[in-house]
């Protein structure tokens, strides 16, 4: 196999000049593969240019077809797709969307995957009945279209016509005068992000000693994925790294990750900080939100906060950015350079929410300029 990919995968690649994404399927089952066609078929932006039931067959067809982006599985025959990924992300990088099974397991592989370099993930959808369906179309066409960008190199309609009213963080706390609030003066340092940003985030806080104020972290993904994502960053960091468990404690050296499925707010008492998780809708499409979680930072932490937002596609966390502005904290946005996909930062920066934007190694110079409490 690494003859068969150096071979065929060394010689310089082209960036693709036409107007549709190409998106090479590899998956093992013929089943998934029709599905997975027919729903990607639905975007007049992306073709699907071939499918793969396994990755010698996908060597073959990345060759042929030049895709500008691969849809991966993780268990194939032959060699599994963490063994496939981490050989083309040396061979012929090229951007992978992992499709990932809702299991611990799937969980741990699929941290794994964007270790070694995937670019986002998909779960893997019911394929036995309809329902489901058209949220799982919409999610998939956004990612492909977001990564899209990092090799077509132009604009790219962020959202298609005909999806759902996106809700508001109103939906789960209400909007207050900052005015008026009456804040914590313990630091408290606030993180969100989508798309690319499980590893942006690990690069943070392990590039954190444990004398930093506690963080708490809002990172679009599902269940059982926040956990397995917490536990890997807290063995890699010297920092107490977890998933978000309502009414627990925020300590200075800690940072709390909240948990797929769900909301988590930031409140405080006489004692100092704890979290509140919260079962109610999506907002701005996801559960976890950033909006909702940077509104209740601005509400309960005031001037007291820095807000930090990440890469991601899609516009969570800008408004809630602007609160904690408004609110008196300080607010950093990463630069688009070292994005992933630039959508959430440059939204908050076209809000005016953005007091810093800076490359990952300038965030974690921003955090240790804050003086202990």
């Amino acid at each position: 196999m690494n003859l068969l990919f150096r071979r065929r995968l060394n010689s310089p690649r082209e960036v693709s000049q036409v107007d549709k994404i190409k998106v090479l399927i590899v998956d093992d089952s013929a089943l998934m593969r029709k599905y997975l066609t027919d729903l990607i078929g639905r975007s007049n932006k992306i073709e699907v240019v071939g499918t793969a039931m396994d990755p010698y067959i996908a060597v073959t067809k990345i060759q042929k077809l030049n895709p500008d982006i691969i849809t991966l599985d993780i268990e194939m025959p032959r060699m599994d797709g963490l063994t496939f990924l981490s050989k083309l992300m040396i061979s012929n990088p090229i951007p992978v969307i992992m499709v990932s099974s809702l299991t611990d397991a799937g969980a741990k592989s699929t941290m794994k995957a964007l270790e070694l370099g995937a670019v986002d993930f998909v779960l893997k959808p019911n394929i036995s009945g309809s329902e489901g369906s058209d949220e799982f179309s919409k999610m998939l066409i956004d990612k492909i279209l977001a990564t899209g960008r990092l090799k077509l190199k132009k604009k790219i309609s962020r959202v298609e016509p005909g999806h759902d009213i996106k809700h508001t963080a109103d939906i789960i706390l209400e909007k207050k005068d900052a005015s008026r609030l009456k804040t914590s003066s313990q630091k408290v340092i606030a993180i969100g992000a989508s798309t690319g940003g499980t590893e942006v985030i690990h690069k943070i806080l392990t590039g954190l000693s444990e004398n930093v104020p506690g963080i708490v972290i809002t990172q679009h993904m599902p269940e059982k994925f926040t956990d397995a994502f917490a536990r890997r960053v807290d063995a890699a960091s010297s920092l107490y790294v977890k998933e978000g468990v309502h009414g627990e404690r925020l300590y200075r050296g800690m940072a709390i990750v909240a948990p797929g499925g769900k909301h988590m707010l930031l409140r405080s008492d006489s004692r100092g900080y704890f979290v509140e998780i919260n079962e109610g809708p999506p907002v701005n499409r996801h559960k976890p939100s950033v909006d909702v979680l940077f509104r209740s930072v601005s509400q309960c932490a005031g001037s007291s906060a820095t807000g930090i937002i990440c890469t991601g596609m899609g516009n969570d966390g800008a408004a809630g950015l602007l609160e904690m502005k408004q609110a008196g904290a300080k607010t950093l946005a990463q630069s688009e350079s070292s994005c992933i996909v630039y959508g959430m930062p440059k939204e908050a920066v076209l809000l005016g929410a953005v007091d810093i934007e800076t490359s990952i190694e300038g965030i974690i110079e921003q955090i240790k300029m804050i003086n202990p409490d």
